[in-house]
């Protein structure tokens, strides 16, 4: 039996079956009024680990996080994500991990979520125009300072995981995985071995595992649906996965929770884990 929960950072507990808010709209007022139900239905089921970042809708997404959830429950991790900026010029995102503009979108990340500290605050990707210890030593400014309590990654390599904890302290990284893109095994691996939570994004296939005929095989005898499946092979895959679906619809919601009491068997874990990687 797969654990339910993981200690982030060894001490902040939460259950392993995140939500990813990065899909729920905040316009019109139709729809946010949708978004926010489905952020309450989230904590209602037991989630207790919401992402959410700066890039999404240039902070408006974190700020409908707060209006659905605030004051947070207790044992909710909102975490987000700083590093990504919109050019003024032309209005494009882009990398961006001067420190100053680190430590402006973490400020406003504090107002937006209408909170004194950031639990878990990850850099969005590194930047390769900025000194590699300058990004990571800001951020191990702003635990110091109290403003973050833990440090996490997205997108990164072994080798970049490496030099970053040589500087701070990592507690998660987010990285791009799922049942049919396994890109990034190695970083999982290294992650498991220093007991650094992994979330990763874009856990399901986009509907790619649904087309497989052993995913679709796996499903019926779960009497489960081809995501659940996708799911519950990452909370197998290793004790430190943390999946973050999201989804706009109460429905898709409770699908995706409800895989967290699926349990593979050692035959459909051989099944799904020999799958060949899609394109």
């Amino acid at each position: 039996m797969n654990p339910t929960t993981f200690r982030i950072g060894g001490d902040l507990t939460v259950r392993r079956l995140g939500f990813g808010a990065m899909q729920l709209p905040t316009e019109p007022a139709a729809d946010r009024a949708t978004s926010l139900a489905v952020l309450r239905r989230a904590v209602d089921l037991g989630v207790t680990l919401i992402d959410t970042a700066h890039m999404y809708g240039g902070g408006a997404n974190e700020e409908l996080v707060a209006e659905a959830l605030h004051p947070y429950p207790d044992g909710l991790l909102v975490t987000t994500k700083v590093g990504l900026a919109r050019s003024a010029d032309s209005g494009e995102w882009g990398l961006d991990g001067r420190p100053a503009v680190l430590r402006d979108q973490v400020d406003l990340a504090l107002r937006r979520l209408r909170t004194d500290r950031i639990e878990l605050l990850q850099l969005h990707r590194v930047d390769p125009e900025v000194p590699f210890a300058d990004q990571l030593g800001t951020l191990a400014d702003l635990r110091t300072e109290g403003k973050i309590g833990r440090v996490g990654l997205s997108e990164v390599t072994v080798a970049e995981l490496a030099r970053a904890r040589e500087i701070v302290d990592i507690a998660s990284v987010q990285n791009r995985y799922n049942l049919l893109d396994r890109e990034h095994d190695a970083v999982l691996d290294a992650c498991t071995a220093a007991g650094i939570a992994f979330l990763p994004w874009r856990p399901i296939a986009w509907g790619g595992a649904g087309e497989r005929e052993e995913v679709a095989a796996v499903a019926a005898e779960l009497g489960a649906t081809a995501t659940q499946v996708a799911l519950a092979w990452l909370l197998d895959r290793s004790p430190v996965v943390l999946p973050i679906p999201g989804t706009s619809r109460i429905t898709h919601l409770e699908e995706n929770v409800a895989a967290a009491g699926l349990t593979l068997d050692a035959d459909q874990r051989r099944r799904l884990t020999e799958l060949a990687p899609g394109p």
